[in-house]
């Protein structure tokens, strides 16, 4: 009876480690990032582990500028645009309510750059700190801020982070940087009549076509240019959120750095797909006078005749693009959009956003479908102002963790978020 007893334990025993080691083997193969081999930006482990990686955490320091907002509060902010990018790095979530996100940024710590008391009115300057790093001379129509004293002894003093070598100082941000501490910056300010900071600005490593990188060698990825800062060996990307705005806004903002880390061609793979999912490629792709809705020369007028035919008009003669699909989109241009930041579009168009590169349609193309903007309802929540909820489904929609996508050789599309890191 005893034996019995055991060869029935032994033999449960077996079926438990058969069914939990395969488990055990799946989590050991969950890369995440940072981790114990690497930590920085721009780590040569990033590109040679990109096609591994199954999650990004990176740390971003917030700071905030803004007289009587609370770091409660900004925490609250800063969370929601958090909460916002996981959903966008859902790939394909909208068809796949299982979808994992790629980017599950944490808050490494808000610092409170503020004054203490109540401020003169000649003081006040649009609601933002005295010790707000302002350019001497400004000029309407310029960028209001300093960036350079971010990463000054005086600012380290504010971010409170003892050098582990030596705790009698504080460490500077391109030491947090360099040592993994921080990934990115995020700046709250109130934007006034008296400036701001640029959305978002980035002195980006640079590679080349097979992704190694460019010996010393870095370019402005922004949307402004940061001139005043020099490399500091690694890509750092500094975004600026009007704290009088939402997480939409905030994800706009993203959307528009985005663009830009394509047009500087700092990773001339991620460019090469960008530009053709965001549809910059019209002259390309139809002959057409204008590479996209976005870069067309002014008098250009648009018109949606048919789902499938664009008309455009130069000069008062009118031409049509027949068989008509629009790619991805773009921050300012969603698939149906005929102006600038419109969102709200309910007429359809053949759009081939949710099938990009998939070659699941017709003779090996894409899926093309229908669209209009009725597919973004289910964001208004999550990213209530400005495009974000379009914003949100588009990155939804670019190749992400475990998409479908084949590049030109047939091979399987690389994951783009990695690319924000490298």
């Amino acid at each position: 009876m005893k034996r019995r007893f055991w060869i029935t334990v032994a033999t449960g025993l077996v079926a438990l480690l058969a069914t939990a080691l395969p488990l055990l083997a799946q989590v050991e193969e969950e890369v995440v990032w940072p981790n114990a081999e690497s930590k920085a930006n721009s780590d040569d482990w990033i590109r040679l582990h990109h096609n591994q990686i199954r999650q990004m955490r990176p740390k971003v320091l917030v700071l905030n500028f803004v007289n009587g907002l609370s770091s409660e509060e900004v925490q609250k902010r800063a969370e929601r645009i958090t909460n916002a990018i996981r959903e966008g790095t859902r790939y394909h979530a909208n068809q796949n309510p299982e979808a994992k996100p790629f980017l599950d940024y944490r808050i490494y710590k808000v610092v409170s750059i503020t004054d203490p008391g109540q401020l003169s009115e000649s003081q006040r300057l649009d609601g933002n700190s005295s010790l707000y790093p302002r350019v001497k001379d400004w000029k309407p129509g310029q960028p209001n801020f300093q960036y350079s004293a971010l990463f000054s002894e005086a600012f380290a003093a504010y971010y409170k982070e003892k050098d582990p070598n030596d705790p009698s100082r504080m460490m500077s941000l391109d030491e947090l940087v360099t040592r993994g501490k921080v990934h990115e910056v995020w700046i709250f300010a109130q934007q006034g009549t008296l400036g701001a900071p640029y959305p978002t600005v980035e002195l980006k490593q640079a590679y080349d076509a097979t992704l190694r990188k460019l010996k010393d060698k870095s370019t402005q990825a922004g949307v402004g240019a940061l001139a005043d800062v020099p490399f500091i060996g690694r890509s750092l990307r500094i975004a600026f959120f009007n704290s009088e705005r939402g997480p939409g806004c905030a994800m706009e903002t993203l959307g528009l750095s985005l663009e830009s880390l394509a047009q500087s061609n700092a990773v001339p793979y991620f460019t090469r797909y960008f530009n053709e999912y965001a549809g910059f490629d019209f002259k390309t792709r139809f002959k057409a006078p204008f590479e996209s809705f976005l870069k067309k020369p002014d008098g250009i007028t648009f018109e949606f005749t048919d789902p499938d035919v664009l008309q455009y008009s130069v000069k008062g003669e009118l031409y049509r693009i027949k068989n008509y699909y629009s790619m991805g989109g773009s921050v300012r241009f969603t698939p149906n959009s005929l102006r600038p930041f419109d969102i709200n579009n309910r007429e359809p168009v053949m759009s081939n956003i949710e099938s990009y590169r998939m070659r699941n349609g017709q003779n090996g193309a894409d899926k093309v479908e229908r669209w209009s903007a009725t597919r973004l309802a289910k964001y208004q929540t999550l990213a209530n102002d400005c495009v974000g909820p379009w914003i949100v489904y588009w990155w939804q929609n670019m190749p992400g963790l475990d998409n479908k996508a084949l590049d030109e050789n047939d091979r399987p599309m690389k994951n783009w978020w990695p690319f924000l890191f490298y």
